[in-house]
Formats: structure tokens, sequence, C-alpha cells
């Protein structure tokens, strides 16, 4: 590989999502190839940046078959793939294939094909934590309180196992509510905020589910890439577990006006019934162990990540600026 390609030929699981696909923007002048693998169950293949350097398979990657034909030769896979949770709930076979099984595969056939391998990056969850006994809530805690979660940490424990009976070079990473540009509600399971934004444009009341005052830790998209390339090319990660978020509580009725300051529209709430995913009161990470490791830390408050999602919204994407990475 280059110099000025440092990370080769890279796989990414899953990215015609939001994380994704975000990830593939930051990739791509990195990289000399990236195969793109997604269903698109859930992603949309629009999301997929446009250049000649990207391989995108519409496809499942629990094949074993399209893993031994597109993985040869890889330096970096990022597993972004994943079943979403709410789906999870109500479709826990369909969760344990992709999410646990479908990974565990992953990782069996990357030990088989891919000796040279430098980085096996994989984005859990801070859903693991359930409803933690401490915040901000440090790695050694969890509590599975659903499939997804159950799911999740399960993979997380085998990248775990083969590192330590196989050496494969494994960082886990565990998201807190990812939220920014290129989140939309086109995925009709997406984050809180996106459905926020529509609401306010609308002029509609904003939903909540239960009575808003669960709070989460959310993470700006862009301090989050930060998060996944840093800990993918540095040393100090390899093997290690790493919550990725700010440390910062807000409330869905604190986060529905912060919406309504920046997007206009009514303030009205339109609470429901909880839903049978809706059993976390409280988030909030303590991501101090990654910053010692690396120095990283989320740079951006909730109030200006949400501004610059609204300005990303009202300005519609970025795609002009992917031609300096071909």
């Amino acid at each position: 590989m280059s110099a000025d390609r440092p990370l080769g030929r890279v796989l990414v699981t899953g990215g015609a999502g939001f994380i994704g696909s975000r990830l593939l923007r930051r990739l791509l002048p990195l990289s000399e190839h990236v195969t793109v693998i997604d269903d698109c169950s859930t992603g949309i293949p629009e999301a997929v940046p446009p250049s000649g350097k990207i391989d995108f398979i519409r496809a499942s990657y629990v094949d074993e078959a399209l893993l031994d034909r597109t993985l040869p030769g890889t330096d970096y896979v990022f597993h972004v793939a994943c079943r979403n949770m709410t789906l999870s709930a109500s479709q826990m076979d369909e969760d344990f294939q992709v999410n646990l099984y479908g990974g565990y595969l992953l990782l069996k056939k990357v030990r088989e094909v891919c000796p040279g391998l430098r980085r096996f990056l994989y984005t859990s969850t801070a859903s693991v934590y359930g409803n933690a006994a401490a915040y901000p809530t440090a790695e050694h805690e969890y509590e599975t309180t659903l499939p997804y979660a159950a799911s999740k940490l399960s993979m997380e424990h085998y990248a775990q196992v083969f590192h330590r009976m196989h050496g494969l070079p494994v960082t886990v990473l565990r998201l807190s509510n990812v939220y920014g540009p290129g989140q939309t509600t086109a995925n009709p399971y997406c984050g809180v905020i996106a459905k926020f934004f529509d609401a306010a444009e609308a002029g509609e009341p904003f939903p909540v589910y239960g009575d808003g005052r669960q709070t989460r830790d959310f993470t700006y998209i862009e301090d989050v890439l930060d998060a996944i390339v840093a800990s993918a090319t540095r040393e100090e990660t390899a093997g290690g577990v790493y919550n990725v978020g700010t440390g910062v509580e807000t409330s869905v009725i604190r986060l529905a006006h912060l919406i309504a300051d920046i997007a206009g529209g009514p303030r009205s709430l339109s609470f429901r019934p909880p839903r049978t995913v809706d059993v976390v009161r409280r988030r909030c990470l303590d991501a101090s162990l990654l910053r010692r490791e690396i120095g990283w830390r989320a740079g951006t408050s909730i109030e200006e990540g949400l501004r610059l999602t609204h300005l990303w919204r009202k300005g519609g994407g970025d795609d002009a600026d992917l031609a300096r990475n071909d």
C-alpha cells in the first residue's frame, strides 16, 4: 500500500447505513480500494458515495461464499452492519443470525483468509449497559436487557476470544446514540433526533415515547468517526474495548426544546406509551479510557451538533466534495 493510502484495501459491512456511509467518506482518501457489503434492509444504496474505488455489493454479509471471495487481501475490516434494536425485540432469530452468528462468521473467515489483516474494528453499542449501576458508565459495567444488547455484547466476547486465542487485531468501540449529517427518516428505525427535526420542520408535535425524562448521551457523527479511524490505526487499541460518548446526559424533553429553538416550529410534545425497547432510563458514558489511550474526546456539544445537523438538512448533501477522494 502507498504512503498516501495507508489503509490499503478495506472492507466495510453496513456501508449503506448512516454510520457506515459517513465512515466511507473518511476512508476513501486513506484507502486504495473499499468493498462495501450491505443488504439495504435498513440502509440506503444512494448513501454510498460515488467513487471508482468502491465495490458495492448489495447482499447480506452473513454468507461464507461471499466472504471467501471478497476478504482475501483485505488490510482493514470495519464491521458496522447489524440488525436494528427496535426490530430485534420482535425478531430475535434474525437478530441472533446477523449480529452474533454473522459477526462470528466474519471473525472466522478473516482469520482464515486474511493473514495480513492490520485491524478488525467492531462498532458495538452503549445498549450493553442497560440501566447501569453508575454514571458516567465505564467499560466494566453491563446489563443485557434486550436481545440487541445480548447479541452485540456476545459478539464483543467472540472478538476478544479471537484476539486472545489467535492474535487477531480486534478493537471494540461502544457507540452512544450517534446523530448528525447523513441521518434521515428514510430509515424508519433512525434515531430520535432525525424524527424530531422532521416534526419541527413540518410544524407538528414532537413524538415522545414515555415521559420524556429519560436521558441519552448523544454523540456527534464526526466525533465518532474520529474515534473509529484513530482507534483502527493505533497500536495501543488492539484488543481493547472502549466507550465512545460525551459524558453528558440530555433528556428527551430538553432535546425537543433545543431542536425547536434551532429549527423553529411549535414546542408541543405528543406523549405516547413506551415501546418494548424503551427500558433504559439514563445513559451517560465514561470515555476516559479512550482519551488516556489515544487522546480522543468528543469535541462537539449537543447544541453545536444539532446546529450543524440543521445546517446540513437545510443545505442538502455533500457529495460534491467527494471528487478529491478519487
